[in-house]
């Protein structure tokens, strides 16, 4: 039964992973269907978040590392890489669906 549970685990990650990579391509390859200026955050952070969700995955960590014993720019340091990788997920996958939603419009 764990074995079962690990792979699929496995699958799910596999899948979540290249839905975000191909939402990425798009980001990058295509004219954003978002506002310009949301596109361009995105394009700026998209990789940063990459690499954010493979340290806090690989190190098996909290996603919010908030104690009560923290100071408010330890709070803010550990708050803006989460805030700005949960928006970057959100416009990117957006623009995704936006621009695949067009191609089957206008196909």
């Amino acid at each position: 039964m764990l074995k079962k549970s690990k792979e699929i685990i496995l699958i799910q990650r596999t899948l979540v992973w290249a839905l975000y990579f191909f939402s990425g391509f798009i980001l990058y390859s295509k004219k954003g269907s978002l506002y310009s200026f949301l596109i361009t955050f995105s394009r700026i952070v998209y990789p940063l978040s990459i690499f954010w969700l493979q340290i806090r995955i690989k190190n098996s960590t909290n996603f919010l590392p908030i104690d009560s014993k923290m100071q408010t720019s330890q709070l803010w340091f550990s708050l803006l890489p989460v805030i700005a990788s949960l928006l970057t997920v959100i416009f990117s996958i957006t623009n995704l669906l936006f621009y695949s939603l067009e191609k089957l419009i206008n196909f």
